[in-house]
C-alpha cells in the first residue's frame, strides 16, 4: 500500500483546516475545556484531524491508526473527535486528552508554567561521554535535548540508533529533524514497516508531533518483539535542534 498524500497547500486541504478549526473551537466551548497553551500542539492535531476528514469522511482522533481495510474505515479503540475515553477518562484523570489539544483549565495553567521553566532547565555544557550515550539511548522516554545529545555523538561515532518519524508525508515535507533515518506513518504503518529494513536488536527512536502517536508506535513494536525502542516524549515540538524539509 502506498503512502497517502494529501497537499497541505491545496485549496481543499485548507477549506477543510478552517471547517476543522471552527469544530474545534466548538468543542473547547461545549466542554468548558481550554487549547493546550502550546499552539504548535493544537495545529498539528487540527491537520491531523482535517487530514482524515478528507481521507475517510470522518474526524477520526490524528493519534491512532485506522482501520481501512474494510467497507467502513474503523478508528482504533473507536476515537472519533471528541472522544469517548477523553470525556470520560484522560481528561477527568490527568487534564488533557490523549492527542493533547483539549484541556482542563488548571491544567492549561500549570502547562503555561512549566513552558517558562523548561527554558532555563537544559544546558548543553559538555557533549556527551560513550558511557553516558550508552546508557541515555536505552531509556524509554527522551525529551528533545537528549536526542540533540545523542544525534550529536552519533555524528561522531560514539553511539549507533535509527531514528524514525512515524507522521504523515506531508508533515515530514513541512519539515523533519535532521538525522531521521525514516519516514514510517502512523496511517500506514504496517504495510511501510518493511521499507524502513529496522532491525530487532538495534536501537530505535520514535517521534511524532507531540509524542502520542510515536508512543502507540512504540508499544505495537515492542510487541512484536523489538527490544530497544525509545520515544521523543514531547515529539518535534520539543526539539529545537536542526529541522530540515
Amino acid at each position: 500500500m502506498s503512502i497517502i498524500k494529501i497537499d497541505m497547500n491545496s485549496p481543499e486541504f485548507q477549506a477543510e483546516m478552517q471547517k476543522t478549526i471552527k469544530f474545534t473551537d466548538k468543542v473547547v466551548s461545549q466542554f468548558g475545556w481550554e487549547y493546550n497553551p502550546q499552539d504548535e500542539v493544537n495545529e498539528g492535531v487540527q491537520m491531523g484531524l482535517a487530514r482524515y476528514k478528507m481521507m475517510y469522511k470522518k474526524r477520526f482522533c490524528p493519534c491512532f491508526m485506522v482501520d481501512a481495510t474494510g467497507d467502513k474505515p474503523k478508528s482504533v479503540d473507536d476515537r472519533t473527535c471528541p472522544c469517548k475515553p477523553a470525556i470520560e477518562k484522560e481528561i477527568p484523570e490527568t487534564g488533557t486528552c490523549h492527542c493533547g489539544i483539549f484541556c482542563t483549565p488548571e491544567f492549561a495553567a500549570n502547562k503555561r508554567i512549566e513552558m517558562g521553566m523548561e527554558e532555563v532547565v537544559h544546558t548543553h555544557s559538555r557533549g556527551l561521554t560513550k558511557e553516558e550515550c550508552e546508557l541515555l539511548v536505552k531509556q524509554a522516554e527522551l525529551d528533545g535535548d537528549e536526542l540533540m545529545s545523542l544525534l550529536e555523538a552519533r555524528e561522531i561515532d560514539m553511539i549507533n540508533f535509527k531514528l524514525v518519524d512515524v507522521r504523515e508525508h506531508m508533515e515530514w515535507q513541512m519539515g523533519h529533524i535532521k538525522g531521521s533515518d525514516a519516514l514510517v506513518p502512523t496511517s500506514s504503518f504496517f504495510q511501510v514497516l518493511d521499507d524502513a529494513k529496522l532491525s530487532k536488536d538495534e536501537n530505535i527512536i520514535l517521534y511524532c508531533h507531540v509524542g502520542s502517536r510515536s508512543a502507540h508506535c512504540a508499544r505495537i513494536l515492542t510487541d512484536m518483539g523489538y527490544s530497544k525502542i525509545g520515544n521523543l516524549t514531547h515529539g518535534i515540538v520539543s526539539f529545537s535542534g536542526e529541522i530540515e524539509k
